[in-house]
């Protein structure tokens, strides 16, 4: 089971997580991070880390959250790591927590 980064990542790209990830499996994109789940190992450290509370155990995903886990894997095939925090994009904490996100993913 990995974990799965879901929408309120969208538009915020906080990087906290990865500064705990023990393994490197954070994968960055224009305005979201995904989580490659061949290299997750479930250690948990990165949910408490989130400030947007986007990242979920794969098996405790809310019900209209379930497809971002297809979302991570196929992202993490071509997006590039990501293994060391950057600031997050300028203008997250307007777009933390607001709903229905997917529209402005930019793959």
């Amino acid at each position: 089971m990995a974990y799965v980064v879901t929408e309120n990542c969208i538009k915020c790209k906080f990087t906290d997580c990865v500064d705990v990830c023990p393994v490197d499996c954070f994968r960055e994109g224009p305005n979201f991070l995904v989580i490659d789940p061949d290299e997750c190992i479930d250690c948990t450290l990165c949910v408490a880390e989130c400030p947007a509370e986007a990242i979920f155990a794969e098996d405790d995903l809310p019900a209209d959250q379930e497809h971002f886990t297809e979302l991570n894997a196929s992202l993490a095939k071509v997006w590039p790591a990501i293994v060391e925090r950057k600031e997050p994009l300028a203008d997250a904490e307007e777009w933390n927590k607001v709903k229905d996100k997917l529209q402005f993913l930019e793959k």
